[in-house]
């Protein structure tokens, strides 16, 4: 635990770089995860503050916390819910050392700084200041900080729904990852808003054919098969689907932009020109390719495993992002329509799944969005479906509407996507202090 006095402990939100700094240097790369040290850091600035806490966990390695600040009860209580577990950093050369919390050119370097040691940064900061200065909450305010997000929940959030369900009663509304980060699209300035996310199952095809020594001649093998297989999941999309969050998206984003690409985008809604306006649109807006279909990515190849043989049996392993409203069976059921009727195609993998509900709650995105405006005038909020899976997906279990909202100003040149689990992984202090900033404000505002 990094040393500090009781009052330096106190007072660490107004030096949020630091309170940073010091969760990046407790390496919690999951697996094997040991995020006790750090939450028992944290739980240490939360006593210091004054405020009671509980720690919960399956295993004590892998401890989650929970904190709670009495509001006025004039709304339900607000959760803050983030996860301090970070990825690997194997193979990966970095400028700066990964654990290291190196303050340069302007950022905060270290694994977890986007994914979410920088997002619990903000809810902490922000949490610590209401306390200090005795801030009049709408009503209480969760700040749940979790274990094992990475790697499914299991010791985290999906343990604290299904045995301390109680710790959340009456919460309506949870703040988490990921959104409120700006994006361009030519010169205008977005903050897309997390209202909705994608579930992943994983799915196995298996491929057969003839096989037998390499010296024979073999046509229509299973390794042909998955050549073609592979081509075609890289050529094609599974059918569009077009939810409520990605629309409300397109529709917010077209209409502040000029034409031609307003335009563009609006077709994106027409199911029968969508794919071939991603194939003309590019890589700035490739990433409506997922908000628009289940997708599958081909992982992990298995059978052939020796030089002197021709395997009869191929199975390739399918990542499978879904859309909200859709199931694994739906994923199974489209990729059959792909891969052909003589296909193996079976489910092996549905951890990170959930169904959640296609229509979002938006009952706080208004309050959101004015803080962000308010923050930011030129910026122009929007809903985002994540195309990916968080903890939100189990806080939904208790009804819970998680919303993305981990606000950064960032730079029209900052590769967010690519530096989160990427090497080199960063934060600017600027876009820190701006998310503290939106933070507190929320928590002034939330009823």
């Amino acid at each position: 635990m990094p040393a500090s006095s009781e009052n330096d402990a106190a007072s660490i939100h107004s030096r949020p770089v630091e309170l940073l700094q010091n969760l990046i240097r407790f390496d919690t790369s999951s697996p094997p995860g040991n995020e006790g040290e750090c939450i028992d850091y944290i739980n240490h600035l939360l006593k210091a503050a004054g405020i009671e806490t509980t720690i919960l966990a399956r295993d004590p390695a892998r401890t989650n916390l929970i904190a709670r600040l009495s509001g006025r009860g004039n709304a339900p209580p607000l959760l803050l819910q983030g996860h301090v577990d970070v990825v690997t950093t194997e193979n990966q050369t970095w400028r700066h050392p990964p654990f290291g919390g190196d303050l340069a050119d302007g950022c905060v370097w270290g694994r977890g700084t986007l994914d979410m040691k920088g997002g619990v940064t903000m809810m902490l900061a922000a949490f610590l200041r209401a306390k200090a200065e005795g801030l009049r909450l709408p009503g209480d305010v969760i700040l749940a900080v979790v274990s094992d997000e990475e790697k499914g929940g299991e010791f985290g959030a999906k343990y604290l729904v299904e045995n301390h369900a109680a710790q959340f009663a009456d919460v309506r509304y949870a703040i988490g990852e990921f959104g409120g980060f700006s994006f361009y699209v030519g010169k205008q300035r977005f903050y897309p808003i997390m209202v909705a996310e994608k579930g992943v199952c994983g799915i196995e095809v298996t491929l057969h054919g003839p096989g037998g020594h390499p010296a024979g001649t073999y046509h229509g093998g299973a390794m042909a098969r998955l050549g073609r297989l592979v081509e075609q999941l890289d050529r094609k999309h599974l059918p569009v689907h077009i939810t409520p969050a990605t629309r409300q998206m397109i529709q917010t984003m077209s209409s502040a932009l000029p034409f031609p690409s307003n335009l563009a985008l609006r077709q994106l809604l027409n199911p029968r020109l969508t794919d071939g306006v991603l194939g003309l649109l590019g890589k700035q807006v490739e990433q409506f390719e997922a908000l628009l279909h289940n997708t599958v990515n081909a992982t992990i190849i298995a059978g052939a495993d020796v030089p002197n043989r021709i395997p009869d049996r191929i199975s390739l392993q399918l990542a499978c992002t879904l859309l909200p409203g859709y199931t694994p069976d739906d994923a199974v059921s489209e990729l059959r329509q792909l891969a052909g009727k003589d296909t193996e195609i079976k489910l092996v993998e549905t951890r990170f799944y959930e169904k959640l509900p296609v229509e979002p709650d938006m009952g706080l995105f208004g309050v959101l969005s004015s803080i962000l405006r308010e923050a930011d005038p030129e910026g122009i909020p929007t809903p985002l479906m994540l195309p990916a899976p968080s903890d939100g997906r189990l806080f939904s279990r208790l009804g819970i509407q998680t919303y993305g909202f981990l606000p950064m100003n960032l730079p029209a040149d900052f590769l967010f996507w690519q530096l989160m689990h990427g090497a080199d992984e960063r934060i600017p202090v600027e876009a820190l202090t701006f998310g503290i900033d939106c933070m507190y404000k929320l928590l002034h505002r939330f009823g």
